[in-house]
Parts: C-alpha cells; sequence; structure tokens
C-alpha cells in the first residue's frame, strides 16, 4: 500500500447524461415521437471513471467544478456515494452544470452535450502541492475541456515529476481535428477505443495504428466495444474477445473499462488480467441504463471474469 492518501488524482469534467431510448432517431418539422425510456444519470468520462474505480477498490481524489443548481448537487452526490472524494469540487453559482442527451439504441449511441460548467475547468483549479497526494494521474476527455486543455500536457509532466503515473483516456473530438500535441510525452497508459486510435494515429487500418502508437506509449489498452480489447505491452499484446452480456445501455463503458483496467495495473496485474478486469467492468456497466449502475466491485469484477474465463 502506498503512503500516499490517494490512489487516483483526476482533474476532470462533472455533468448528468439525460439517456433517451427505444426508437430514438428525431423527426423536425414538429413531428413528436414517443419513446421508451427517460434516465437522468451522473455522466461525463472522467466522473463515471471516478466511480468505477472508487468501486474497484481505489482511493480516488476528484477536482472539478459544477453550478450551483439541482443538476451540480445531484452529480456531487452520485460521486460521494460511490466513494469518490469531492472536496476539491467547486460550486460555482455563476455557471450553469453541463448536460448531455443520450439518445441510446443498444450499443450505439449518440451524443448532445451543453458544455456549460465543463468549459469553466482550468488549471487553477488544481494547486501545484496536490500531485503529492496520489500515486496516478488520469486524463480525459482533452478535446471538451477547453479551459484545460492547453494545461494538460504540464499537468502530466508534474505528474511525473512528483512520482506519478499518467494515463489517458481521449474521447471523442467533436472537431475531429485531433491535435494532441505533447500529451504524449510523459504517459504510461494510453486507453482510446479503436476509432479514436485510428484517427489519433492517422491511420484508417488499425494494425497500422496499433504499431504506430504502440512505439510512442509504454502501455496501450484498445477497446473495441463488442469486438472485445487488446493491449500492447513491451512488445506483448492480447487479443481478448468480450464477454457476453445483455446490452441494456453502453453509456459510460468505455470510462468503466478505464476504471477495471486501472485497478488491475496500479496492481501489478499482467496486461491479460488487467485486459479482464476492464472488460468486465465495461461489459457490466452495460447491464443497466447509466455509466454508474452496473458498475461492479473488485470482487464482483473478478467472480465475473472467473464465470467466462473460458
Amino acid at each position: 500500500m502506498s503512503c500516499r492518501p490517494f490512489d487516483l488524482l483526476i482533474v476532470g469534467e462533472l455533468n448528468v447524461d439525460i439517456i433517451l431510448s427505444g426508437d430514438v432517431m428525431p423527426r423536425f418539422g414538429q413531428v413528436e415521437k414517443l419513446i421508451d425510456d427517460l434516465s437522468i444519470c451522473t455522466g461525463s468520462s472522467s466522473g463515471i471513471f471516478a466511480a468505477g474505480a472508487a468501486k474497484m477498490g481505489l482511493r480516488v481524489l476528484f477536482v472539478s467544478t459544477v453550478g450551483d443548481d439541482l443538476f451540480g448537487h445531484f452529480v456531487i452526490k452520485a460521486l460521494s456515494d460511490a466513494g469518490v472524494d469531492t472536496s476539491l469540487v467547486r460550486v460555482d453559482p455563476t455557471i450553469k452544470t453541463g448536460a448531455t442527451v443520450v439518445l441510446s439504441r443498444g450499443q450505439d449511441r449518440a451524443m448532445l452535450t451543453y458544455l456549460g460548467s465543463i468549459a469553466a475547468i482550468s488549471d487553477d483549479h488544481l494547486d501545484p502541492c496536490r500531485y503529492g497526494l496520489a500515486r496516478h494521474l488520469h486524463v480525459a476527455s482533452p478535446f471538451l475541456l477547453e479551459g484545460l486543455r492547453e494545461a494538460m500536457p504540464r499537468m502530466m509532466r508534474a505528474a511525473k515529476v512528483a512520482g506519478m503515473s499518467v494515463s489517458l483516456d481521449p474521447n471523442w473530438d467533436p472537431e475531429q481535428r485531433w491535435a494532441l500535441g505533447g500529451f504524449f510525452d510523459y504517459l504510461d497508459v494510453f486507453l482510446p477505443n479503436d476509432a479514436e486510435l485510428r484517427a489519433i494515429a492517422a491511420q484508417p487500418d488499425l494494425e497500422l495504428a496499433i504499431a504506430h502508437m504502440a512505439s510512442r506509449v509504454p502501455v496501450l489498452a484498445i477497446k473495441r466495444g463488442a469486438k472485445g480489447a487488446i493491449g500492447v505491452r513491451d512488445g506483448e499484446r492480447i487479443d481478448l474477445p468480450a464477454f457476453p452480456v445483455q446490452v441494456v445501455d453502453s453509456t459510460g463503458a468505455g470510462d468503466s473499462f478505464d476504471a477495471g483496467f486501472l485497478a488491475g495495473w496500479l496492481g501489478g496485474e499482467s496486461l491479460k488480467r488487467c485486459l479482464q478486469l476492464g472488460a468486465a467492468c465495461g461489459a457490466l456497466t452495460t447491464t443497466k441504463v447509466g455509466g454508474l449502475n452496473g458498475q461492479p466491485s473488485w470482487d464482483e469484477a473478478v467472480a465475473f471474469v472467473l464465470q467466462h474465463r473460458s
């Protein structure tokens, strides 16, 4: 056990997900359609990851800002209930908490996001002395965090100087520019999905994209949804099939994968074991609506892996 009080430090976004499911393809021209269900859940890549990591037994410190509104207090409580330390989450009455409307169709979804408080997060949220509090810094959503993006490489460097390891989940770039200059200089674990990997590597072929990025980062873990996951480390490659589950909602599956993978990696597990834990967390969260609701504990994830180890 590390002498530092936290395993994970996250500086990231918090917002709500308003998830609509059923026949969610809208028709304009003032056409009203009925859908099957609506849920309001804690969203954001960083928030879902933080909750999943805490449920997997990691000690998580979260730095963010939200509005002084119903959504803001809702997401803070949800993270606290999951075991995340939210003492460094600011409540700002001058802004609105961000929100994403998710149009969910089983394993596929479309998203509409209002940035709000997401765009207000900047590097002044984090006192430099905080880097010594945790073993690992997780960076996510650089393309959404407009106020923090430029500072992220400096944060990663500061974390390494403080003796921390660093991971990155890029998430999707709405502008599809995929500019991540400086983000790979101090990176230990890169956690894209296959589409993000191909875009960032500027390689339409997945194998060429893997070869390109595996030469730049020590650990590469690629999320492929129903196709499973791929891990590459020190010349070792593991292709892991997806675990069979009945998918209800895929919101947050990739972020929950990150939580499981890093829980294993920080615990010194093998690459295969890290992928299994990540895939188990990602699969189980799809069995319920919302990114947090299906997330397992460490024991539940291990039991799920053992059940499906063949």
